[in-house]
């Protein structure tokens, strides 16, 4: 007949093999709560900052978001600004006040 590992001719009942150490599996499987417990911390404290750099990235996109249509708002105004008046002497704008001024005509 063969072991528990396939040795042959040893069995669990001849005494070899001792598992009767209780005192040990308690220390051990304290020790294990205890890691674990040290571990779910850690996981806590990841999960917690995780959170507050989540908070603060949605608070920069949101801050961003209304830089950016402040900066657009600001373009439209000045843009339908020079529209409604140009600046005197500008070259690129025609004169109002001459009506052969785009026809190049000279007299």
């Amino acid at each position: 007949m063969s072991g528990p590992n396939g040795d042959p001719n040893i069995s669990a009942d001849d005494g070899i093999i001792n598992d009767d150490d209780d005192f040990g599996d308690e220390e051990e499987y304290e020790a294990i709560n205890t890691m674990l417990d040290q571990i779910n911390s850690y996981l806590d404290d990841l999960e917690d900052r995780n959170d507050s750099l989540n908070g603060k990235l949605h608070e920069l996109m949101e801050s961003n978001r209304q830089a950016r249509l402040e900066f657009r708002a600001q373009l439209q105004g000045s843009q339908s600004q020079e529209e409604q008046s140009p600046a005197e002497g500008d070259p690129s704008s025609p004169d109002k006040g001459d009506p052969d001024a785009d026809c190049g005509d000279s007299k």
